[in-house]
């Protein structure tokens, strides 16, 4: 069992949704956040004043998946949140050690 976990920039997030619904992922994650990569952030005017933005918001998406599914996943996330542009985004993939579900006590792969 694997856990996906992508940062994306937030207009993407219907589009990636979209994807990994098509490929038949049942459940994500969302989360709103705020960081920067290469790019350092980037300078903006507001009422005449110039001001660094050093945290860029993204949107974080977390995914539980079976090992084989992970590279069709993958695969699903970079078309729809690319974009071409700086700040696209990154995908990171853990192991999964155990999971469970709450309500029912299933374990593992019957949990996700």
């Amino acid at each position: 069992m694997k856990l996906i976990s992508a940062i994306i920039k937030p207009f993407k997030l219907d589009d990636v949704r979209d994807a990994v619904a098509d490929i038949g992922v049942e459940g994500l994650t969302v989360t709103e956040v705020k960081g920067f990569g290469r790019q350092k952030g980037h300078t903006e005017l507001y009422r005449g004043a110039e001001y660094q933005v050093d945290f860029l918001p993204k949107v974080k998406l977390e995914i539980a998946t079976q090992s084989e599914n992970v590279d069709r996943l993958i695969d699903a996330i970079s078309n729809a949140a690319y974009t071409g542009k700086i700040g696209d985004g990154k995908i990171f993939v853990y192991d999964l050690t155990q999971v469970v579900r709450i309500r029912t006590g299933e374990m593992d792969s019957e949990a996700i």
